[in-house]
């Protein structure tokens, strides 16, 4: 097979009519991710709504857009949790490429592309890094050229010189020499996901690094059933990179004319409200199953919040038309 640019094969591999992300049994089956992980997320989740619903004066209807919905898990919990007073103003939509899930609630609207405009939260767990982007060899004094890659093996070569708007983004993101991952496609979807906001928040969780920590042999992957493997673009595996947060921010802020915030998910998480505590230890024995229900649930928080895995992913918060909903 020819061997084309990791742009056109990620895409392929990942949003085409047989790609990873568009058939079988969608994202959950094959890695964990913070909405999977812990009820305590979307508690998080609905705490934030209530701070942009108070921002916006508590609007009619108040909308939830899921970008990159997996199944829908992040929407339906939140219907599941919200109080009736807002339940009944929410309109939820979720945003994704695979058909509708036969069991999703009938509430939660379902599209293929970003409705507009939106007032309320616009919200993209673990999104970015599936954006499909160009991956640059840089060999001084050489100019930086495209990656390669056959589709069926993975097996990589060398390709033409970057297009200009690609070596300016090298330039200004992600400098010096080796292999780097281009991230201008993530800044101009996020930028797009920011735009369809008329007042409210953007909320992009991900994980990634900043210009001052940037891998030098990047970081573009590939995972299935719960395992990393090679990042061979075929359809059967999830093929992802860390996201450049710093540069996406930058774009978004332009596009909203408004500061963002970004920091850790243990830092967003603790400031609304998840601690990953322990429960007493004299509830097992006044209340054992309730001391075994609290162990559980801190438990799990504790991954949520955990610096070496969920923890670590970065939470970047844009406000669009209205003051910054700070965190910490």
């Amino acid at each position: 097979m020819t061997s084309i640019r990791w742009r056109e094969a990620m895409a392929a591999a990942l949003y085409g009519p047989n790609g990873f992300f568009v058939a079988g049994a969608g994202p959950a089956a094959h890695f964990r991710t913070s909405v999977h992980a812990a009820p305590a997320f979307t508690g998080a989740v609905l705490r934030l709504l209530d701070r942009i619903d108070h921002a916006l004066d508590r609007p009619d209807p108040l909308h939830v857009v899921d970008v990159g919905a997996g199944r829908g898990e992040l929407l339906t919990a939140l219907a599941g949790l919200a109080p009736a007073g807002l339940r009944e103003r929410l309109r939820l939509t979720a945003v994704e490429l695979a058909p509708r899930p036969a069991d999703l609630p009938a509430a939660i609207g379902w599209q293929d592309r970003l409705p507009a405009p939106v007032t309320g939260l616009l919200v993209a767990t673990e999104w970015l890094d599936n954006v499909p982007l160009d991956v640059a060899d840089r060999d001084a004094p050489a100019p930086p050229r495209y990656a390669l890659v056959d589709p069926a093996t993975g097996d990589e070569s060398t390709g033409t010189r970057v297009d200009p708007d690609d070596a300016d983004w090298l330039a200004r993101w992600w400098p010096g020499d080796g292999r780097a991952e281009i991230g201008l496609p993530r800044d101009l979807a996020w930028r797009t996901a920011v735009d369809a906001l008329d007042r409210g928040l953007a909320l992009a969780v991900d994980y990634g690094h900043l210009l001052a920590d940037r891998p030098p042999a990047g970081t573009l992957t590939g995972f299935r059933h719960g395992r990393q493997v090679l990042p061979v673009p075929d359809g059967s595996c999830d093929i992802t990179a860390h996201v450049a947060v710093d540069s996406v921010a930058a774009a978004g802020s332009a596009a909203a004319g408004l500061p963002y915030q970004l920091l850790t998910q243990r830092a967003a998480l603790r400031a609304l409200g998840v601690d990953g505590a322990r429960p007493p230890l004299a509830l097992a024995a006044t209340d054992p199953a309730a001391y075994v229900r609290s162990l559980a649930a801190a438990s799990a928080a504790a991954e949520l919040l955990e610096p070496a895995g969920l923890g670590g992913h970065w939470w970047l918060l844009q406000p669009v038309g209205v003051a910054p909903i700070l965190l910490g």
